[in-house]
């Protein structure tokens, strides 16, 4: 963002910068840490982190910074100016129940998903995510199924900026091989994703309308060794679908 913007504040910007550079990996940060992860100076953070601190949004113990539970009323913000996401609980848990398998929903943001809802399967997958979890789109069917709906241009502009680091050895890592899948995604009305971002695990994902357009896409994802992808493909695909359209119909009746 420019600062010559009039409607842009600059402080603003920098706030959010340093709330987002705490995560499960930096639970805990230094004014020193977080300066260097933001980019900002030493005084500009501290400011901030102390101000956090006296709203009740952070504490801090021995020059060290920590995130409180009242930024989660940040979130639930969201959630609840949006709350079609829980007509997608009874759909999620009835076909994890079915499949016996994991079920997630998630969103896309940036070149990210995030997730919204999770009903864990009872056998355990080599993946754990929870809530508010992110993860880049392009190794995902959540993600694949999200980005396959973005116009052209956002398309564009996504390829032309995105890291496709191999995470595995099935990573697609070029972009034209990954617009041909999502333009075969678009067309599917489903993405497959065989160990691309963790070996072992296989997702299918489908996208939840309402009447503008792609909101958001549910997903199973199942161990490799109990699921082939032509079982993922022929029995689940379906299954997939089917409660994402449900999900949409209840949605734009709202």
């Amino acid at each position: 963002m420019s600062r010559q913007d009039p409607d842009f504040i600059d402080s603003v910007d920098k706030a959010l910068q340093v709330m987002l550079v705490f995560s499960a990996e930096n639970p805990e940060l230094s004014v020193s840490r977080v300066a260097e992860l933001t980019g900002q100076t030493r005084a500009t953070v501290r400011r901030v982190l102390l101000t956090f601190a006296r709203l009740g949004f952070a504490e801090v113990r021995d020059r060290r910074f920590r995130l409180t539970s009242k930024v989660l009323r940040l979130g639930y913000g969201y959630l609840s100016s949006a709350p079609w996401w829980e007509a997608a609980e009874p759909h999620m848990r009835s076909l994890s129940g079915e499949l016996q398998e994991s079920s997630s929903l998630a969103t896309l943001d940036g070149a990210e998903i995030v997730y919204l809802a999770r009903v864990p399967s009872p056998r355990s997958v080599a993946i754990t995510l929870n809530i508010g979890s992110r993860l880049p789109a392009y190794p995902t069917s959540l993600g694949r199924a999200l980005l396959a709906a973005l116009p052209e241009d956002e398309l564009d502009a996504y390829l032309e900026s995105v890291d496709l680091r191999p995470l595995t050895p099935h990573t697609i890592t070029d972009p034209a091989r990954l617009r041909e899948v999502l333009h075969d995604v678009r067309r599917d009305g489903y993405a497959l994703i065989d160990g691309e971002r963790e070996v072992g695990v296989r997702s299918v994902a489908a996208p939840i309308r309402d009447r503008d357009g792609v909101i958001a896409a549910l997903n199973i994802s199942v161990n490799a060794a109990r699921l082939s992808v032509d079982e993922l493909r022929e029995r689940c695909a379906p299954m997939v679908i089917e409660h994402a359209e449900a999900i949409s119909a209840e949605i734009a009746t709202r």
